[in-house]
């Protein structure tokens, strides 16, 4: 399958690359800048990412192009654009002041290929405090701004361009435009789609995994449900399912989960481990040793039910693209483990599948779609692992389960009777560690006060809260009060991220 290598400096917006070119149907892999995959036949293009560093520290990340440049389409972006420049013997220095933000083509080479179709005056988003002053005989500038009169080159008999802003961002208009004129220039076909995927996934794992049974932990949410049905498209009945019930899901959603995976046909065996959790968990405050209490507990729940079946040889997983790409520092070093369940491999001596390793979550959205599955499986929104036990704050205990279910359950119906449920990225509430004092009826109560957080986001790398309605907030307020018993008191989160995180803990 033909492909563009992103090579990754570092920057914040890399996976916003990728992104956008599976939104133009082009396969694409993100790799970390020195890792060029020199001997892979099927690239048909090279981009290079931005960086937090400048190309003149002597820490920033620098890597050869010997066997690039000449070789494929290249195009620099930011810091890509300037590496370039900088190793050809052109300047790089400190601009003025950092210039970040819109900014407007004041000149564009309507000549050139990269450019094709894009205006003078189209905006553009710049994020640099670093600008090329300066360019080698072989470059020539086919783009400025008014504060930036090299905003952008080409490379003398080269297909090699670079460009100080960022097509990638939202706030480049013709962003989208320049990296389709660049698939343009590699000759890419651009037929990747959630269609193809499925074709040559499921061949894949056919002759991966050819007649192995396989076990899959279900968790209810998106990933591990196209994963399931993905390799029950492959494999049939040599694949069976774990969803273990920990006590932390929301009401009723081990219930009404079990439900759906029948209508897919899936073998899925339920466990029941509530009080097992409940009694790990007893007078445990701290939001890590929850997760370590949870995740461990979950490890021994799956190993202990993955035994009852005969000749299982491999562990299936929802791990998707992001996953492992933060799972490389951009030297390749191993920083954290990517594996939805952590331990479980080596536990089991299985070996892994991951079917989904090369999809962004938007992706596994539309492959889910195309598998024909319900509304209400694809589009959920995300979950913690741990669960509810990371929107209680303080200890675990099932009455504060029972409250937290009870209102998250009104809260999440009322976003989808209002229509407001595929507007908000993610939403939920947080049971507090405080009481105060209400008055019901004639009776002054003393009794718990609960969190309502949604937010809007496209990735959650970035999120805002959610400006819902005064009148639904009111309904809701009104409601949990009401019906919740344990009760008395309810707040709306405002707090955007950064600097806050989404989930409390």
């Amino acid at each position: 399958m033909e492909k563009i290598i992103i090579l990754d400096f570092g920057s914040q917006t890399t996976q916003l690359i990728g992104r956008r070119l599976r939104e133009l149907n082009e396969y694409c892999e993100i790799v970390p800048y020195n890792k060029f995959p020199a001997d892979d036949q099927t690239v048909k293009g090279v981009i290079l990412s931005g960086s937090p560093f400048s190309v003149y520290d002597p820490t920033a990340f620098k890597t050869d192009f010997t066997n690039i440049r000449g070789k494929y389409p290249v195009l620099g972006i930011c810091y890509g654009a300037q590496f370039m420049a900088y190793t050809a013997g052109g300047k790089v220095e400190q601009a003025g002041s950092r210039e970040y933000g819109r900014a407007n083509l004041s000149y564009v080479d309507k000549e050139d290929l990269l450019l094709q179709n894009i205006a003078v005056g189209s905006q553009i988003w710049m994020s640099h405090g670093d600008s090329i002053t300066q360019i080698p005989a072989d470059f020539h500038k086919i783009a400025s701004t008014d504060d930036v009169a090299l905003a952008a080159y080409k490379i003398a008999d080269e297909k090699t361009w670079g460009v100080q802003f960022h097509p990638e961002v939202f706030h480049t208009l013709d962003g989208l435009l320049l990296l389709e004129n660049f698939l343009n220039i590699c000759g890419c076909k651009r037929d990747w789609s959630p269609a193809s995927f499925i074709e040559s996934t499921v061949a894949q794992l056919q002759t991966q995994l050819g007649n192995d049974k396989v076990v899959l932990g279900l968790s209810g949410g998106v990933d591990s449900s196209v994963a399931a049905v993905l390799l029950h498209k492959a494999i049939g009945k040599n694949l069976t399912c774990i969803f273990v019930d920990h006590g932390l899901l929301r009401k009723n959603e081990f219930e009404n989960v079990m439900k759906d995976y029948e209508h897919l046909g899936l073998q899925v065996i339920g466990v029941n481990a509530k009080d097992e959790f409940y009694k790990a968990l007893a007078g445990i405050s701290d939001p890590e040793k929850k997760r370590k209490i949870i995740g461990a507990g979950f490890i021994d729940v799956f190993d202990r039910e993955a035994h009852k079946i005969q000749d299982v040889k491999w562990l299936a997983q929802g791990t998707i693209y992001p996953d492992i790409i933060e799972s490389l520092s951009i030297t390749g070093t191993i920083i954290k483990s990517h594996h939805n369940v952590g331990g479980l491999p080596e536990k089991m001596k299985l070996k892994l599948c991951e079917p989904l390793r090369l999809l962004f979550k938007d992706e596994v959205r539309k492959v889910g779609s195309e598998l024909g599955m319900m509304h209400q499986l694809i589009k959920r929104q995300p979950f913690p692992g741990p669960g509810l036990a990371v929107r209680i704050l303080g200890d675990i205990t099932a009455e504060k389960v029972r409250i937290l279910q009870e209102a998250d359950d009104i809260f999440i119906n009322g976003l989808r009777e209002w229509n407001l449920y595929d507007k908000v990225w993610q939403a939920g509430v947080i049971l507090l560690p405080v009481q105060s004092v209400g008055v019901m009826g004639d009776e002054r109560t003393y009794e718990n006060a609960v969190a309502l957080r949604a937010v809007t986001s496209t990735d959650a790398m970035t999120a805002d809260w959610a400006q819902l309605p005064y009148e639904f907030l009111a309904k809701m307020s009104n409601e949990i009060i009401n019906k919740v018993k344990g009760v008395n008191r309810v707040v709306y989160d405002i707090s955007s991220k950064p600097p806050a995180t989404i989930e409390w803990e």
